[in-house]
């Protein structure tokens, strides 16, 4: 029985002395040198999620340890060696990927990477060669490393086990040690239960990333529930609706700043990847970006409402705010009962509409979106071009892209007015442009796209389009990994360039009220005289009222306004940044349990 008892225990802390080595070779690999000192904290806060997790994997071969009792210890051997190869190759892969793609994402990846997953090649696309088979070989160096620690900490003893002299005992005791692992499992006997938020103890939330256990996180992913509308609540339904509608309230008012000369304008909507508001409206870097923000009109104080396209995407054509946990472009059910600016568009006697992007437009549910969501059925994507010209990893880069708007627009016969949406590629990892002027890639890129852009602008500048035609860039999200030592939940991670330029616009001017994504919808409906009250969470920044910007982060939210900021972390269940008024978190809050009402409603 005592050899079966120290199996068992062996088994458990084998699991958890495999997830102490991830995390370390996380901090060797992403930590700074300040970080890796804090191994030790991370290790110990991260503990309670380690033994939750090691509890899990020790399920199964404790009630395998109670068959053992009435079966050969060479057929028990055999399962186990199935069981830790599955168990192991998955911890390897998880904890790899998590390793690589952290930098990028600034957080642990979850249940959302599957639904990227459906299109592999997109997936993949940032990646080099190279980078491939250097994490692949670390995946089987990892795992060969756990394998082999299995055989001899583990498989060793299950050879020796023998059947027991009292059975009946050795299996009592047995289930009752797996029924205790509901302890580490759950985290205890409290009423709080285990979460990735018990892993959190510092104000750098870096390190409480690296306490975090990746299996545990992707795990607790899947599992959350869909249940939407029960999700954070905090405040009763009624005192949220009264916050809300506070918060959003605009009064009707004849003193709208009018910017354009003309409420039907032919609108050419250019969604710029990655570009961040401090390399967008960088002179050296992006110079046609500078020079269109003093021609036309500049957001100055706009933010992205989150941090990957497929939200971001939402929040700009729908004025709807992204939600952290989920990607509600997942739920085409829930995106086709969204308003979006297309269809008012169409509505109001918008003529041709078209999608233009260069990589795959069925990627994470895209076409689903801008067919179904937006009425958009012209969709130009990587498969309409020639083979010659799909020369990146995503697909065709911008200039193609970017001649293939203006050829068509310029020579196809349109139904006036017209609507252009274009999703730019080649600023997404790896930055796979033909520039080299800067010695961060990234700069590349954005140095690249500047460029085209800026061409296409002056070729449509000369032409008769020009005088009636609005032009609005805007980013999808910021780039998450430039520039370094910003927290992936600070204001400035977030803050992008809003441009609106072209003939259709009156005169220069910068427009300093807070705003984000969510916020375009009726801010450009207002200026066209179209009605936007569907658009619930959409303010009208040239209009009169509070003006805010709100963003999501990985779990968590920050809303920002003239008067102050707060960001509150879900994970962590309180405020981890806040300045100036108070009233904020209340608002905040409220606006956020709005957003999952609302989804849920869906």
């Amino acid at each position: 029985m005592k050899h079966r008892l120290y199996l068992f225990v062996s088994i458990f802390l084998y699991f958890i002395l495999i997830f102490f080595v991830g995390k370390i070779i996380f901090m060797l690999v992403n930590g700074s040198g300040d970080g890796i000192m804090n191994i030790p904290a991370i290790l110990y806060h991260g503990l309670p999620l380690d033994l939750s997790m090691s509890g899990y994997l020790t399920i199964i071969p404790a009630l395998i340890l109670i068959a053992s009792i009435w079966l050969k210890s060479e057929f028990v051997a055999r399962i186990f060696n199935v069981y830790y190869i599955i168990i192991l190759l998955s911890i390897a892969i998880v904890t790899v990927v998590d390793i690589v793609v952290y930098p990028y994402w600034g957080f642990h990846f979850d249940s959302t990477v599957f639904l990227y997953l459906q299109k592999p090649k997109e997936t993949f696309a940032s990646a080099s060669v190279l980078e491939m088979f250097v994490g692949l070989f670390s995946i089987l160096l990892f795992f060969f490393v756990a394998y082999l620690g299995y055989i001899y900490a583990i498989r060793k003893q299950v050879i020796k086990l023998e059947i027991p002299k009292s059975i009946w005992k050795t299996s009592v005791i047995l289930l009752l040690l797996a029924g205790a692992l509901f302890l580490p499992i759950r985290g205890g006997v409290t009423v709080s239960t285990m979460n990735v938020g018990k892993a959190y103890f510092s104000d750098n939330m870096f390190l409480n990333h690296a306490a975090i256990n990746p299996e545990f996180n992707l795990m607790y992913s899947f599992f959350k529930s869909d249940n939407f509308a029960s999700q954070y609540q905090f405040f009763d339904k009624a005192e949220a609706s009264v916050l809300f509608d506070s918060i959003m309230y605009q009064p009707e008012s004849d003193s709208v700043q009018h910017l354009l000369n003309t409420n039907r304008p032919n609108i050419i909507f250019f969604i710029l990847e990655s570009f961040s508001a401090n390399v967008a409206l960088d002179s050296i870097v992006a110079p046609n970006m500078s020079r269109f923000a003093k021609e036309g009109i500049l957001f100055s104080n706009f933010y992205a409402n989150s941090f990957r396209t497929d939200r971001g995407l939402v929040s700009i054509l729908s004025g709807y705010p992204a939600h952290p946990t989920v990607a509600i472009m997942k739920y085409p059910q829930k995106t086709e009962s969204l308003p979006t600016i297309p269809k008012a568009l169409k509505d109001t006697g918008y003529g041709s509409m078209s999608f233009y992007y260069g990589g795959d437009a069925d990627f994470a549910n895209m076409r689903s979106y801008f067919v179904g969501a937006c009425g958009i059925s012209d969709v130009v994507s990587d498969k309409e071009f020639p083979l010659a010209q799909r020369m990146t990893k995503w697909g065709v880069p911008d200039d193609p892209l970017l001649e293939r708007v203006y050829s068509e627009i310029t020579t196809k016969e349109q139904s006036f007015p017209f609507f252009k949406l274009i999703l730019t590629l080649s600023s997404h990892e790896p930055f796979d442009v033909p520039v080299t002027q800067f010695d961060v890639p990234f700069l590349n890129a954005v140095h690249y796209t500047d460029k085209c852009l800026g061409s296409f602008v002056d070729k449509l500048r000369v032409t008769p389009l020009w005088d009636n035609t609005l032009i609005i860039f805007v980013a999808d999200h910021a780039m998450q990994s430039y520039p370094v030592g910003i927290k992936n939940n600070e204001p400035e991670r977030f803050r992008i360039p809003m441009i609106w330029t072209g003939g259709a616009v009156k005169q220069p001017k910068n427009i300093s009220d807070f705003g984000s994504q969510k916020d375009i919808a009726a801010s450009l409906l207002s200026q066209l005289g179209v009605k936007y009250q569907d658009f619930k969470f959409s303010k009208d920044l040239l209009g009169e009222g509070r003006k805010f910007a709100f963003y999501s982060y990985v779990n968590g939210f920050t809303m920002t306004d003239s008067t102050g900021t707060v960001t509150y972390d879900n994970d962590r269940q309180s405020i981890i940044r806040q300045s100036g008024n108070p009233q904020l978190e209340k608002d905040a809050k409220a606006f956020f349990q709005t957003m999952y009402l609302d989804l849920g409603s869906r």
